[in-house]
């Protein structure tokens, strides 16, 4: 029998925790089995330390690289054991990796996560830097999931966006009947901004449900300034991450011009932000009645979710989970769809999306 599962590794610019995801892909794409396991709290400091910079980062980037390498094959090796996978079964490891810089003016983008160390403990056939393949044929890197999203959830009779919210927010419109090309690219921050703040202030992870920010007021002249930055007017293909929205960024916007608001009202306002860049993005589109469907840790903020649908032009929002995945699991199973289509010698970036002059078969394969 052919091997016909294949495993997806994902980590987030949210830090959230690493997905793994088991997805059987033959004549059909079916989903198997996923757990999240969390990083442990120096790795995280690490990781979140080398995304900006600083001294001795070589030195640094190369141990982390190790260090996530493990972490990743144990990540991996844990869900064989728990789901009782038939490690014959598996044809290959797609590993997203850890982004610790994207850059895509300057032409490159840099995740870390050895595969030689994955496929070295894990025994299997590893598949990962699927992004800079994309960057070296002139587009963006990024965001690759539109592919996946295309594939999987495409509608001959609907219009459909695809709201992934993770670390930043990107989307993925599917316009119905149609041969046009798909459409996707990130809108702006996702948790990023909003996991930082409430960590700064209160020490916990992330605004649980956004019942922090749903006990303030949105600033209007701090959303503003915040608004301002040019990558919300820039038309798309465009990707961003941490490089541009991060702690250091939106306290400058804030001591820059001389605002005194409290914290819980700045946590509304970042609320705010994120809802109205996305909404703004997906009604500049100017679907038809569409459908829109939420993957990714931002779905559990039902703040948030609630004020998109307040904003969005749409007959109703859900999860991917109505089209039959989870949405903790959407990215994570699409690098397991990745390392499939790596595998087979097929395409695996839409260049309407990243800006891509052409289709490229993506990431480097480190044989079992």
């Amino acid at each position: 029998m052919k091997p016909d599962i294949y495993i997806g590794v994902m980590s987030g610019t949210s830090l959230d925790g690493i997905d793994v995801a088991a997805v059987c892909i033959d004549d059909q794409f079916s989903f198997l089995a996923a757990q999240c396991i969390d990083i442990p709290a120096e790795l995280r400091r690490q990781i979140l330390a080398l995304t900006q910079a600083a001294d001795n980062e070589i030195e640094r980037m190369g141990r982390l690289d190790i260090d996530l390498g493990k972490l990743f094959a144990a990540s991996i090796n844990q869900l064989i054991k728990t789901a009782d996978i038939d490690i014959k079964r598996i044809a290959a490891v797609g590993c997203h990796g850890q982004t610790i810089r994207h850059r895509p003016q300057a032409g490159f983008t840099l995740q870390i996560g050895d595969p030689n160390t994955i496929a070295e403990i894990t025994g299997l056939t590893t598949i990962s830097d699927f992004r800079r393949r994309d960057l070296a044929n002139g587009g963006q890197g990024a965001p690759l999931v539109p592919a996946f999203h295309n594939c999987i959830f495409r509608s001959a009779e609907k219009n459909r966006v695809i709201l992934n919210i993770g670390g930043m927010s990107n989307i993925t419109v599917l316009r119905a009947k149609t041969a046009s090309s798909v459409i996707g690219y990130d809108t702006g921050p996702g948790n990023v901004l909003l996991d930082a703040w409430i960590n700064k202030h209160s020490g916990t992870p992330y605004d649980k449900a956004g019942q922090w920010a749903n006990s303030g007021q949105h600033n209007q002249r701090l959303l503003q300034a915040l608004l301002n930055l040019p990558f919300f007017t820039e038309p798309p293909p465009k990707s961003t991450g941490r490089e541009q929205f991060n702690l250091d960024w939106l306290e400058r916007v804030i001591s820059d011009n001389g605002f005194k608001i409290s914290p819980v009202d700045i946590q509304a306002t970042l609320l705010e932000m994120t809802a109205r860049s996305i909404a703004d993005a997906i009604n500049a589109e100017n679907l038809s009645d569409p459908e829109l469907y939420i993957c990714g840790g931002g779905v559990h903020n039902h703040t948030l979710v609630k004020r998109l649908g307040e904003l969005i032009h749409t007959t109703g929002i859900t999860t991917t989970e109505e089209l039959g995945l989870h949405p903790d699991w959407v990215e994570a199973s699409a690098f397991a769809w990745l390392a499939h289509q790596t595998l087979n010698q097929l395409t695996g970036n839409l260049p309407s999306v990243t800006g891509a002059t052409q289709e490229r078969i993506l990431g480097g394969i480190y044989q079992a």
